[in-house]
């Protein structure tokens, strides 16, 4: 698989992408003690892979960045961050660090960690509209990233991850819940990118598809990084139920499946940039 494209792809629009997600937010967040916690969240590190999927699916279809298409982009982000925060929570996770640094409620207290999440739930909705989009790809955009968010989405997901604290799931359960809690963001990014380059309606389905056999590959191949020598002592991960060799089985049939999705969309696009997205598979590849 030819990483070349993908590489200089991620090289020139990783730290743009950083970039665009500082400035908007200061421009956009007047209090000067939220506009503090909420920089300090956003920037505790991460891949960016949503963003960098909408951008790409959205190149891939011929369109050109501008910084507007990316703080489009960006309002995914900000919508990870605020279900990053949340599942820091006491309530929740009761996470004291992420990614090396103090969560935000431990840096912060809880209440201005919570009102920090809200800030970012909302401030993405409001990022879809300040644009030159054309009225009906606005109203696409804040339609489906609703969906995929709230209550029928990652919220949902979210639930349903909690309760297995209390249950053994069955892999098709565990699917379902890594289907909403991950999934329904990351087909989101893609969909983003195809409605921004106006695509049809075929390919918007194809894109859909992709996504969530992209977030439950992630899925599956986090849950292996994780588990390492603790498959005994984890409940609802893969390595868990399936064991480490079969997860790793499952995990390639996965990307396979979501590799020949490419190819489908390639084949009803023909001026699709197969190349790019293809590398964006080269994460699941073994170490």
């Amino acid at each position: 698989m030819d990483k070349t494209k993908y590489n200089s792809f991620i090289e020139q629009w990783q730290p743009i992408i950083e970039e665009n997600l500082v400035l908007n937010i200061n421009n956009s967040v007047t209090n000067a003690e939220l506009q503090k916690i909420m920089i300090y969240a956003a920037t505790a590190g991460g891949k960016r892979l949503r963003p960098l999927l909408t951008l790409a699916f959205y190149q891939a279809f011929g369109g050109t960045i501008s910084d507007e298409t990316v703080k489009v982009a960006n309002a995914l982000e900000l919508i990870h961050t605020y279900s990053l925060i949340h599942d820091d929570l006491p309530a929740m996770d009761n996470d004291n660090y992420r990614r090396g640094k103090l969560t935000s409620h431990k840096k912060f207290g809880e209440a201005n960690a919570i009102l920090a999440g809200d800030a970012f739930l909302t401030l993405a909705f409001s990022w879809l509209t300040e644009n030159d989009l054309k009225p009906e790809l606005k109203v696409a955009l804040i339609s489906k990233l609703a969906l995929a968010a709230g209550a029928n989405g990652m919220v949902s997901g979210q639930i349903l991850d909690m309760l297995g604290n209390n249950q053994q799931y069955t892999i098709s359960q565990l699917k379902l819940v890594h289907r909403k809690k991950t999934g329904d963001l990351i087909s989101y990014a893609c969909i983003a990118g195809g409605i921004l380059a106006n695509v049809d309606d075929m390919t918007i389905d194809l894109l859909t598809k992709f996504g969530y056999d992209y977030g439950i590959a992630f899925q599956i191949k986090d849950d292996l990084l994780d588990d390492g020598d603790q498959v005994d002592t984890i409940k609802n991960t893969y390595p868990h139920l399936l064991g480490m060799q079969q997860a790793q089985i499952e995990l390639k049939n996965t990307v396979k499946i979501a590799r020949n999705l490419l190819i489908d969309l390639n084949k009803l696009n023909k001026k699709f940039d197969f190349q790019l997205i293809e590398g964006f598979l080269t994460y699941f590849e073994r170490d």
